[in-house]
Order: C-alpha cells, then structure tokens, then sequence
C-alpha cells in the first residue's frame, strides 16, 4: 500500500478539530467515556500541522488530582459548543501518576498528533 503525501497528512490533521483533553485511569474503551478521571476535561491547542504533525502549543496543567493517581490514557475532543464529540486516544508512557499534591501536566513538547504510514 502507498504512502500518504505529506501535504495530504497536514491537510487530514488540519480538518481535525481537538479542542479539549481529558485524562483517564485506565483504557478509555471505544467511546472515550471509560474510566475518565472526574472533573479533567480540560482546554487544549493544537497548532497547524507541518510534516504530517500537530503538536500540543501549551502545557495542560491539572490540580485537585488525588495524589499518586494512576494517569495511563489521554482523550482528545471536539468540544462542539458543550457537546463533546470523542476524536481519539492515546496511551501515556513517562509519568503515569499525579504528585503527591495531586498535579498532573500534559507537556506540549509531548504531546502530538500524527499521522503514521502502516508498514
């Protein structure tokens, strides 16, 4: 199967809107609506796509957290007007836990979407 231009993955992720993320305590099953960490649905900016990539443009910063809370999955919305539409996930590999104050970041510098041709 061929590869996608890089032009054509800019445009596709482009057309994605994400505008929230939200962080989950375990796998977020096919919905995005499972084992969701209450009250983390948070603002989110991505910016424009170049070489097949959009990267988050700013930390995400969480408080309130139960300390030492398992982080293992982010979902990634379409906030819609408060009618969220679920986009996509992504399991989370480094810190996987809230501090001992219960505060969880979402680095930017780690944060992307991407589109990755099938081998």
């Amino acid at each position: 199967m061929g590869a996608f231009t890089t032009t054509a993955k800019n445009a596709m992720l482009n057309a994605l809107t994400v505008n929230r993320i939200q962080l989950h305590s375990g796998n977020p099953g096919p919905n995005g609506d499972q084992n969701v960490i209450s009250g983390t649905m948070k603002p989110a900016t991505f910016g424009a796509a170049s070489g097949g990539v959009r990267q988050l443009t700013e930390d995400v910063n969480y408080t309130g957290l139960t300390p030492n809370q398992e982080i293992t999955y982010l979902t990634a919305w379409d906030y819609n007007n408060g009618n969220p539409i679920y986009q996509w996930s992504s399991a989370i590999s480094g810190d996987t836990r809230a501090n001992a104050s219960g505060e969880y970041k979402i680095r930017a510098g780690d944060t992307k979407m991407e589109l990755v041709d099938s081998t």
